[in-house]
């Protein structure tokens, strides 16, 4: 039985700010995803407020458990405690130095919509409920997060100003750090749900799929092509490396 660590969007929100803010402190990448998931949650508690989803309830529902995986997961890492192996790629990743803005927040992406998004969802509905009522909702959901990501993109540009180069040159090119999609993702992450949902053994099925995506996140990391890693390594060396630098960049209104 999942135990949530919070129980209303407005503690998922507080809970995210003192992350922010922690990570800040610590001169560590770690801001960034929290960032993205605050704008993401706060676009979903306005949606909340204007009934703008089937069930409203329903979607805080929703809201809680999905953000409790990933506070749950912070929690461990802060108590020595082990993660699963997706969200270990992910923190591990803020201390390796050389990594763009983008990467750090997909990694944070990969790890709570690959792999948390589909067992939150079966989660919710609970042990012999059904998944099916959920999807339109869901689909929301992730057209929030689709949008909240093309905002952070245009944003990253303050303070990495070769960001563009990205997708101007790397367009077209098979490596997961430039194909990666939030509408793959998501669909994904439903067929995983129900998958997961309609599993005998649950844990093994999560851990299939943990290993899977935690595979992802070295591709995500990982350039393939030599002329593509030159580029990163470009926009890199151009970026800023003071994370309150970034922090603001991407907090500004």
């Amino acid at each position: 039985m999942y135990t949530a660590t919070v129980s209303t969007i407005d503690d998922v929100i507080a809970q995210l700010d003192k992350i922010i803010d922690t990570e800040c402190a610590r001169k560590s990448p770690l801001a960034y995803f929290p960032i993205l998931y605050r704008k993401v949650t706060l676009r979903v508690k306005q949606g909340i407020e204007n009934n703008e989803f089937d069930n409203n309830a329903r979607m805080e529902a929703l809201d809680v458990v999905f953000a409790n995986r990933y506070l749950d997961a912070y929690r461990c890492l802060g108590e020595h405690q082990p993660v699963t192996e997706s969200w270990q790629k992910a923190f591990d990743a803020a201390g390796s130095g050389n990594l763009l803005i983008m990467q750090h927040l997909l990694l944070g992406i990969n790890a709570h919509i690959n792999l948390d998004l589909g067992i939150a969802v079966s989660d919710l509905v609970g042990e012999g409920g059904v998944l099916a009522p959920l999807e339109n909702d869901y689909n929301k959901i992730n057209a929030i997060l689709a949008s909240m990501v093309s905002d952070v993109e245009t944003r990253i540009t303050a303070v990495s100003p070769l960001f563009g180069l990205l997708e101007k040159y790397g367009k077209g090119k098979e490596d997961l750090l430039v194909s990666f999609s939030i509408d793959v993702a998501r669909e994904g992450a439903w067929l995983f749900a129900n998958q997961y949902h309609a599993s005998s053994d649950r844990n093994d099925c999560r851990m299939k799929r943990d290993t899977v995506i935690a595979l992802l996140a070295d591709k995500l990391t990982t350039c393939k092509s030599w002329v593509l890693k030159a580029l990163v390594g470009t926009i890199y060396f151009f970026e800023t490396k003071d994370v309150s630098q970034v922090v603001t960049a991407l907090t500004k209104d």
